[in-house]
């Protein structure tokens, strides 16, 4: 039996899930304006987009454009009101100013969401030092849940963070403290970057405006998403 990559696609309406699962995504994830990068999806449209589509959904907590956590009282109401509607798996993340996890804050939103498995997104490549954020959290007992880490390899993205990202991943196989989450691979992310992650391990991959060719302002497509899922497929195996 074949091994099948994991292909999540940035989703911020029913509209664009529907054309993701028609394209082959394994998972969406949630978010609302992208001119700031990405926030909180409204409760209305978890449950919109829920109702269209059955793939498992991550729904992104962040509050403003950034890295830090803001008005986290306001961040973990919504959080609660999105697990109440029935959202199950999260995005998260947060630095402090001198570019260290935010502990306070990821232990807060994991105790409101409660057990369910989350993503620290790419605040990671924005990290002081990232090999000592990954050991931070994995020994945060407030970071229960944390599966997966959302990363380039670096700020500026996959096509200059490639060799973080190969070294990460032999460290993760070598199962060193700080590297059991699954490695997603976004941000910059080509088609042509599939063959060298693949071939080192990686296995999971994060598209948003590769699966919109015309640009934010229109749909995902699903011919785009088809496109990388084929691709993946022909690489993994």
């Amino acid at each position: 039996m074949s091994k099948r990559a994991l292909l999540e696609v940035i989703a911020l309406g029913p509209e664009d899930a529907v054309a993701a699962q028609a394209g082959g995504a394994d998972r969406l994830e949630l978010v609302t304006d992208m001119a700031a990068d990405g926030l909180t999806p409204s409760r209305a449209t978890f449950a919109a987009i829920r109702a269209a589509v059955d793939l498992p959904l991550r729904v992104m907590l962040r509050a403003a454009d950034g890295f830090a956590a803001g008005d986290l009282e306001a961040l973990c109401e919504d959080a609660a009101a999105l697990r109440a509607e029935g959202a199950e798996e999260f995005v998260l993340g947060f630095l402090t100013p001198d570019g260290r996890p935010d502990l306070a804050a990821v232990t807060a939103l994991a105790e409101v969401i409660d057990g369910c498995r989350w993503t620290f997104h790419r605040a990671i490549d924005r990290a002081a030092d990232r090999d000592a954020l990954r050991k931070e959290l994995a020994g945060a007992a407030g970071a229960a849940g944390l599966d997966t880490y959302l990363t380039a390899g670096g700020a500026q993205g996959v096509a200059s963070g490639l060799p973080v990202l190969l070294t990460e991943q032999a460290r993760r196989a070598g199962a060193e403290p700080g590297y059991a989450p699954r490695m997603l691979v976004g941000g910059g992310l080509g088609l042509g970057h599939l063959p060298a992650l693949c071939a080192a391990g990686l296995d999971a991959f994060h598209i948003g405006g590769a699966a919109r060719p015309a640009g934010w302002d229109a749909p995902v497509d699903a011919a785009a998403v088809r496109e990388w899922r084929e691709a993946l497929d022909r690489e993994v195996s």
